[in-house]
């Protein structure tokens, strides 16, 4: 694996952002910002109250729900990737501003939320800016109100256990994301990796206060691929030795159910194909 090719970090406040952006996305898929809003500190709290809260054993009484998706889901229920039988070993808990939630961790994961849509809908209105007027002819809609009033946009709450040594196990299995756009707040800890278009995996450094964005399949198709969704994993570097837990959260803004993404989808229809897909329905 090349370590020479990494994401140049970008600030939101440069006054080239949108260019520097759209280069990026158009490149890697991905794109590694500063200088945003997202709060880092209220990150380090819901990562360190979350792992309490999964190691503690009650969260089976947040079990998730298969039609909703939302809660709680084990490893035993976690996701597995296109292609691939044996699930990643993580656990989550999925959280929607009208789903289930320990009261006493909603009030900065909902902030955390909230915070996290708005940015969204900029990064998204900072997209449009930069498609060519070939692609945005072909929008049903801005990409920005595509998410507003969405009861599909979705944070999750991931925690990888601690990696045994000399194991054969996925944290996460090279995969897309489903949705528009993913917003990734520094982990804390490493193993983020993305593939380029030769084939050749490269590590994302998981920097500090940095916020990793990305494109999900229902970005691409609704630009005709002009924007790609990239293959992403999640690795452990040295198999010999035992690895730390991990914990993450990515905040996936999905569309409203019937919002059309191109002449083969409707968003809502994407996402249940592709639910079916992970084992998940």
């Amino acid at each position: 694996m090349t370590e020479v090719m990494e994401l140049a970090q970008i600030s939101l406040t440069a006054e080239d952002f949108d260019q520097a952006f759209m280069a990026s996305l158009r490149r890697y898929g991905f794109a590694a910002l500063i200088h945003h809003p997202l709060d880092d500190d209220r990150v380090q709290r819901i990562y360190e109250a979350w792992r309490v809260f999964f190691g503690s054993g009650v969260a089976s009484a947040y079990a998730m729900d298969p039609e909703a998706q939302d809660g709680y889901f084990s490893p035993e229920q976690a996701e597995s990737a296109r292609g691939f039988s044996q699930r990643d070993y993580k656990e989550y808990f999925q959280y929607y501003p009208w789903g289930r939630c320990p009261d006493f961790l909603q009030s900065d994961l909902n902030a955390h939320f909230e915070a996290a849509v708005a940015l969204g809908a900029r990064l998204l209105r900072s997209i449009a800016g930069q498609l060519p007027e070939t692609i945005t002819a072909q929008l049903t809609e801005p990409l920005c109100a595509m998410i507003e009033q969405s009861g599909q946009s979705m944070l999750r709450v991931l925690h990888y256990p601690p990696f045994p040594a000399e194991e054969s196990l996925l944290r996460a299995a090279p995969h897309e994301d489903i949705n528009l756009l993913t917003l990734l707040p520094s982990a804390d800890g490493p193993g983020l990796e993305l593939q380029l278009r030769s084939g050749e995996w490269i590590s994302v450094p998981n920097r500090a206060g940095q916020l990793i964005v990305n494109v999900g399949d229902m970005l691409q198709e609704a630009t005709a691929g002009y924007l790609p969704s990239t293959t992403h994993r999640v690795a452990v570097s040295d198999l010999s030795q035992p690895t730390p837990s991990r914990m993450a959260l990515p905040m996936f803004l999905h569309p409203r159910p019937e919002v059309v993404l191109s002449s083969r989808y409707t968003a809502g229809e994407y996402l249940s194909q592709r639910l079916d897909e992970l084992r998940l329905k």
